[in-house]
C-alpha cells in the first residue's frame, strides 16, 4: 500500500532554514508527481510546493524565492528545502501524492518558526 513518511521538522529562529524529507513507497514513485501542503492551526491546508514526475516544479506565492522542492528517484524521496523561515511558515507540513485518483498524505512533520 502507499505510504508516506515525511520528516526533519522542528523548531527554529527566524531566517533559519530546514530540510523536510518524504520518503514514499507502495508504489511506482518516479511515474508521480508529489507535493508539500501545510497546515497552520485556524486555517486551510495550502499547497506549498509540487513537483512532477519530470521534475517540473510549483510554488505558492507565499514561499517562491525562500523554499525548493527536489525529488530523488532512487531513493524515492521528495523534499523541501526551506530557507529564510519566517514565524508565520509555521505549521505541519504534509506531504502528498494522488495515485488512480486516491489522495494519499503522510502524517506530517511539524515546523515551528519563532521570531
Amino acid at each position: 500500500q502507499v505510504q508516506l513518511v515525511e520528516s526533519g521538522g522542528g523548531s527554529v529562529q527566524a531566517g533559519g532554514s530546514l530540510r523536510l524529507s518524504c520518503a514514499a513507497s507502495g508504489y511506482t514513485f518516479s511515474a508521480y508527481g508529489m507535493n508539500w501542503y501545510r497546515q497552520a492551526p485556524g486555517k486551510q491546508r495550502e499547497l506549498v510546493a509540487s513537483i512532477s514526475a519530470g521534475a517540473g516544479t510549483n510554488y505558492g506565492d507565499s514561499v517562491k524565492g525562500r523554499f525548493t522542492i527536489s525529488r530523488d528517484n532512487a531513493k524515492k524521496t521528495v523534499y523541501l528545502q526551506m530557507n529564510s523561515l519566517k514565524p508565520e511558515d509555521t505549521a505541519v507540513y504534509l506531504c502528498n501524492v494522488n495515485v488512480f485518483n486516491r489522495a494519499y498524505w503522510g502524517q506530517g512533520t511539524q515546523v515551528t518558526v519563532s521570531s
